[in-house]
């Protein structure tokens, strides 16, 4: 029983050293952090202007169409590359399979150039 036991240890001190370092990580910034933040910290700034409307105030589309043109070439990435390392090992079906996928991803992304996505005006 001890031997198993002795097995599990280095997991176990990798665990406590984790979780030493997130407790520390997380009680720091309260320990070394200013606390008298001045007016132009604290200021609205993660879009660029002053908040001056509803939070439900309605977006232009085109933020809407650039998400969708990430996602597309963001799922096109994440796909290629593991199809790219196993590309011998996966036949015609894989190819023809990985060919349909990126037909798709052009047709969506002939979609986003028709309705402007890419013009900032």
């Amino acid at each position: 029983m001890t031997d198993l036991l002795s097995e599990y240890l280095p997991i176990v001190i990798f665990l406590g050293i984790a979780a030493v370092i997130g407790a520390a990580l997380l009680v720091a910034p309260f320990i070394i952090a200013v606390k008298n933040a001045d007016p132009e910290k604290i200021s609205a700034f993660g879009a660029g202007f002053e908040a001056f409307d509803d939070a439900r105030m309605k977006f232009d589309v085109r933020f809407y169409l650039v998400s969708i043109l990430f996602i597309i070439f963001d799922l096109e990435v994440a796909f290629l590359f593991p199809w790219a390392v196993a590309f011998r090992d996966v036949g015609w079906f894989g190819f023809w399979s990985m060919m349909i996928f990126l037909g798709v991803l052009t047709v969506g992304f002939i979609y986003e150039w028709r309705k402007g996505a890419l013009e900032w005006d």
